[in-house]
């Protein structure tokens, strides 16, 4: 029986592993057999992550994350979890090896997912001139002409850094106006770089080996026209990676996990959640990681209550048992 288990292993799931591996715990963290480490795996240089005034690479960042919950005792499974059971005293989390683990509590920091559109060629072509990552790919995109997909903060910001490498950028957008706050709206209508495609959306991807173009549909009149392009972002959002918890944990109106107020406590005891799968709005490694303390602290004074309580209940126990009165000797009686 495991203290805690920790499922996820981005900057909130590894900083949780952390401050419960110091307090004693014994923590399992479950990373997953193919996507270890979260989004940041993906992210070259982070600039913005306290402590390093030089940068750091995201995988570096991340296995210094990992070797520093290690360090104090956390045990690290490269697997998936494939079905969880939540309520009751005991939690059970089963991984795609058919190995079951049970635990008094579990912290549910499984991140988020970058939004696709959904085409036929989206993911033949990903990672050959398709990608959800300015930071992470623009630099191979040196003087050529992409588009970013999106009418938001995080498409007008990757518009606004991939001018630092491509010769032209395009921003296509379904509508006639951006949902992005308005200082993200006029850094890139200010740039000379940058043209808008109103009223458009993708309707395919083109392309042999790389690609070579997208296939653009009017909004208003269904028209089709081919735009050449050397590259492709999509920045169309991000969905919580919430399906695991499907009918057991409440969920926010925005899609995330619902927890009480600044806590990490969601509506089952025992159960905590933290990172981007419980924040909309904000999505940076450094709040995930201050997600990630908080749902360790909650589910160490959780389990400290527990432990109260069990040994409250079994003191009352042995004293109901002390004094209750003992069955007097049998009386022998003799019939004449």
């Amino acid at each position: 029986m495991r203290q805690v288990i920790i499922i996820g292993s981005g900057p909130a799931g590894y900083t949780a592993a952390i401050y419960a591996a110091r307090a004693s715990l014994q923590p399992l963290l479950v990373a997953s057999s193919v996507e270890a480490g979260g989004e940041l795996m993906n992210t070259t240089e982070i600039e913005n992550f306290p402590g390093f005034p030089e940068g750091i690479q995201g995988p570096e960042l991340m296995m210094k994350l990992q070797e520093q919950a290690e360090r104090f005792g956390t045990e690290v499974l490269y697997d998936d979890v494939t079905e969880l059971k939540l309520d009751g005293d005991v939690k059970t989390v089963t991984l795609g090896n058919g190995q079951v683990h049970e635990a008094h509590t579990v912290i549910f920091a499984t991140g988020s997912a970058y939004r696709k559109l959904g085409l036929h060629d989206e993911e033949r072509l990903s990672g050959h001139g398709v990608s959800w990552c300015a930071t992470c790919d623009g630099f191979f995109f040196k003087e050529k002409t992409i588009a970013v997909i999106g009418g938001g903060d995080s498409a007008m910001e990757e518009a606004t850094f991939l001018t630092r490498f491509a010769s032209k950028v395009y921003v296509i957008h379904r509508k006639d106006t951006l949902r992005a706050s308005k200082i993200m709206q006029d850094r890139a209508f200010a740039n000379e770089k940058i043209e808008f495609i109103w009223n458009s959306e993708v309707a395919g991807i083109t392309g042999a080996d790389a690609v070579d173009g997208v296939t653009l549909r009017s909004t208003t009149d269904g028209t089709e026209t081919h735009l050449p392009l050397g590259g492709l972002f999509i920045a169309i959002g991000n969905d919580p990676r919430t399906h695991l918890i499907h009918g057991q944990l409440e969920l926010a109106p925005e899609g995330t996990i619902a927890v009480k107020g600044r806590s990490s406590k969601t509506n089952l005891p025992g159960v905590f959640a933290a990172g981007d799968v419980i924040d909309p709005t904000y999505r940076q490694a450094i709040t995930a990681a201050g997600s990630g303390t908080i749902a360790a602290l909650d589910a160490e004074h959780y389990l400290a209550d527990l432990e109260q309580a069990t040994g409250e209940a079994s003191a009352i126990g042995e004293a109901q048992t002390a004094g209750r009165p003992q069955p007097a000797d049998p009386v022998l009686t003799t019939t004449v």
